[in-house]
């Protein structure tokens, strides 16, 4: 499908959805269908859904981020005699639908990480590139801030989440400096942090192509919000709740989620996993997906052109067996 210029880029919004067309095939929306966008955003892919729908059909939206289910409230209006709104977390998705009576749907879309909105608030402080107090939480009434993290976790904590979470080969020393800053004062904003990391690198790397503090910030965001250890139980919620024939959705944005995504979808899809030995099944296990994306799909030329964010999206696709 032809990628769709207005439709992507919203400016009034402020908002790009990222792979929209693709998406949009990929749940093969039926017009009286339930569906659930487990990360609203500022709904600029709920609105396409929810537009495909009739009277009968049902938006879910769900998002942590309380300012982001507001303004999708004002972008969803014209459509909210279907469309629910939930102030939660895509891991509970088995709660969600408890909490609106519903046992199964037919299709759920996540578009994982940080929204452009959230990047482009400064005050937020997920941005490198704009000084803000040390926040990074996408839903502000949890408790764990980039402060603590970057002030009161141990070194070898900072080096973990920085080489696992960031693939930060730099991770030792730019804990060590982290930990030596913070004897001598807390580390109170995104600037402060952004400075430290750079003096803390060899000439080299501050001559990459990359931002310097780009795999630190991302690696901090992450443990903040908790937000690998949320994929596989989100993955196995989906697997229980859609319809089947039901698709599955996930855009990812670095290897870290989408290497966990691919595998958990690979496992769904598999079914007994017995020995090769063993002459019957004795583990009685069935698949439960089926996978429609082997490789995933990526953003076209024309997509990248309006919007370099999309550069780094993977779409990976299952169905419900």
């Amino acid at each position: 499908m032809a990628f769709d210029r207005n439709a992507a880029e919203d400016q009034s919004y402020g908002h790009k959805p990222v792979l929209l067309d693709e998406c949009l095939d990929a749940l093969a929306i039926k017009p009286d269908g339930i569906y659930l966008d487990g990360t609203l955003g500022r709904a600029g892919h709920s609105l396409e859904i929810v537009k495909r729908l009739s009277a009968g059909g049902r938006l879910i939206g769900v998002d942590r981020d309380e300012t982001a289910l507001e303004a999708a409230r004002q972008r969803l209006s014209e459509y909210m005699d279907r469309v629910s709104l939930v102030h939660s977390n895509f891991s509970r998705i088995h709660e969600v639908l408890d909490g609106l009576g519903i046992d199964k749907i037919d299709g759920m879309l996540f578009d994982l990480g940080v929204s452009s909105p959230q990047l482009d608030d400064a005050q937020r402080g997920f941005s490198y590139m704009q000084d803000a107090p040390l926040d990074m939480r996408m839903d502000r009434t949890a408790s764990l801030t980039a402060w603590d993290v970057v002030n009161g976790w141990s070194y070898e904590d900072l080096r973990r989440i920085l080489f696992e979470y960031g693939e930060e080969r730099y991770a030792p020393v730019i804990a060590k400096h982290i930990v030596r800053e913070r004897e001598a004062q807390p580390i109170e904003t995104t600037l402060q942090l952004t400075e430290l990391i750079k003096r803390a690198m060899p000439p080299a790397a501050l001559r990459e192509k990359q931002h310097p503090a780009k795999r630190s910030f991302q690696a901090i965001r992450i443990a903040v919000n908790g937000e690998l250890d949320e994929l596989e139980p989100m993955m196995d919620a989906a697997a229980e709740r859609l319809n089947r024939g039901g698709r599955l959705a996930v855009i990812t944005f670095h290897s870290l989620e989408d290497r966990l995504i691919k595998k958990t979808m690979q496992r769904l899809a598999t079914g007994c996993t017995c020995p090769p030995e063993f002459p019957v099944c004795v583990c009685g296990k069935q698949p439960k997906m089926k996978l429609i994306t082997r490789k995933p799909i990526v953003s076209t030329a024309a997509e990248l052109e309006y919007n370099h964010r999309a550069r780094s999206a993977k779409l990976r696709v299952a169905e419900k067996v």
